[in-house]
């Protein structure tokens, strides 16, 4: 009997092991038949969420079946049951809303009182006790040279302390390849993984905004989204009379709910040619700096969905000059408003996946929610083999 049931067991389990499958999803503009990226795909199911690289594609592994909805600021929303999608395509396609409501928003309420009321009440809805499982990745280059790759799958647990969100990192597992030049070792160390993420929740990037001594030397104008009649588009674009203004930010908002959807805040080309370079030895003049975040707002949930953030600087050297630039990529791929346990020996504190072995127990990467593109896989790969 026993042996009876021990082989029921293992039957059991090679079923389900053989109706897991690998699938790939390509959402596409409806119109232009062009893909989409950074569309949000959420698999229902597992509740897993992915984005779309520029290819417009997405991977992931499922059992079985599951609805799947779409989603991305300049479309409408997409919920499509699974017997809908062929198994020889798997393409979906959204409408572009094409409600060009990007007049100029006229409001009685100055547009930093207002940016204010946003910045606060976003704050506020982060500042929570909850949990993100997120995958990141860092591609670092030296002199324009993919030089060296990390990734990684770990947990962000948030608490708050004095009405601001903190955050203890558990990694699961990582990998990191490639070689780093003895020289500037001390400089490409990657982001401090605990600080971005604090960043992103405490929406720091808007302090400049609404500090009384700096926000005067920006000019404010909010529109109607040109593709969504529910959000507005703040653009804050430094003053030509500005002295210390250099970032442009453009902020998507909903009116209603006050909360901020997505950000980005860029450094214009013109901007950065006005900096004066600093030729002492040591020092870092940028050459770049691009930050664009999202959220996800459904229902009482708003939380940090995905974050880019590109910087590139010239450093000063004694004999030359190196321009090195990091690309950074966080995804979340699930949110959690349980606690989780740990034991303070987990606790991952140094600055970023750097100084942790290579943990490798499953292919995290092809659930990570980001699929990497041809060129991104070749990159990766070529730095595999420096190892």
């Amino acid at each position: 009997m026993r042996r009876l049931i021990l082989l029921l067991v293992i039957f059991l389990n090679l079923s389900l092991f053989a109706q897991e499958a690998e699938y790939s999803v390509i959402v596409k503009d409806i119109e232009t038949l062009l893909p989409i990226e950074n569309a949000t795909v959420f698999v229902m199911k597992t509740k897993q969420t992915l984005i779309t690289n520029k290819d417009g594609k997405v991977t992931f592994v499922l059992n079985g079946a599951s609805n799947v909805q779409v989603s991305e600021t300049n479309y409408e929303k997409l919920t499509l049951r699974w017997a809908a999608l062929k198994e020889d395509q798997f393409v979906i396609y959204l409408k572009n809303s094409h409600n060009k409501l990007d007049e100029v928003v006229v409001s009685n309420e100055n547009p930093q009182k207002i940016l204010q009321k946003i910045v606060s009440n976003s704050r506020q809805k982060l500042a929570a006790s909850y949990r993100l499982k997120v995958y990141v990745r860092e591609f670092f280059l030296l002199d324009n040279k993919y030089s060296y790759y990390n990734d990684g799958l770990v947990n962000f647990q948030f608490s708050v302390n004095q009405k601001k969100a903190t955050t203890t990192l558990l990694v699961e597992q990582n990998r990191s390849y490639g070689l780093l030049e003895n020289d500037i070792s001390a400089d490409l160390m990657g982001y401090n993984l605990n600080n971005i993420m604090e960043n992103y929740c405490n929406l720091n990037y808007f302090d400049p905004l609404l500090d009384s001594k700096t926000k005067k030397e920006y000019s404010f104008t909010t529109k109607g989204h040109p593709n969504n009649k529910n959000y507005y588009v703040m653009s804050v674009v430094p003053l030509e009379s500005a002295k210390t203004a250099l970032d442009t930010y453009e902020i998507v908002y909903d009116p209603e709910k006050k909360l901020i959807i997505e950000f980005s805040v860029i450094i214009e080309p013109k901007n950065l040619a006005e900096i004066v370079e600093n030729e002492q030895i040591g020092s870092k003049n940028v050459t770049r700096s691009i930050v664009k975040v999202s959220y996800r707002a459904e229902g009482q949930d708003y939380y940090l969905l995905t974050a880019n953030e590109e910087i590139g600087y010239d450093l000063v050297l004694k004999e030359e000059i190196k321009n090195i630039q990091v690309r950074n990529n966080f995804i979340t791929t699930n949110f959690n408003r349980q606690n989780f346990t740990y034991k303070e020996s987990d606790v991952f504190k140094e600055k970023s996946l750097f100084n942790k072995k290579n943990k490798v127990l499953t292919k995290y990467w092809d659930i990570s929610g980001f699929t990497a593109t041809d060129e991104e896989k070749g990159i990766i790969d070529s730095l595999e083999f420096k190892l």
